[in-house]
């Protein structure tokens, strides 16, 4: 019987995800959180701002003399989501 595909979370403390390895939210993850929020994208962004929040003090804990880069962190965690409008 195959197994199915790990789903892609974030590898606590971290934040790395546990099915490819790279930085989370993956490629992968951003797909599935789009397509679960869909109807919600305000809720989308409230969900990856406590993300934020959490690995923020997580990657801090892990390297207290590097401080994480917040321009970085807000693209990573929040920059992706933002709505698009159109002209």
């Amino acid at each position: 019987m195959p197994r199915s595909p790990r789903p892609h979370l974030p590898l606590r403390p971290l934040w790395l995800c546990r099915s490819c390895g790279t930085p989370w939210p993956c490629p992968d993850a951003r797909l599935t959180l789009v397509g679960e929020y869909a109807a919600d994208p305000v809720g989308l962004s409230v969900y990856l701002c406590g993300v934020l929040y959490e690995a923020t003090a997580d990657l801090h804990r892990l390297h207290p003399d590097q401080r994480p880069d917040p321009a970085g962190l807000f693209d990573r965690f929040l920059g992706w989501a933002r709505r698009r409008t159109t002209p």
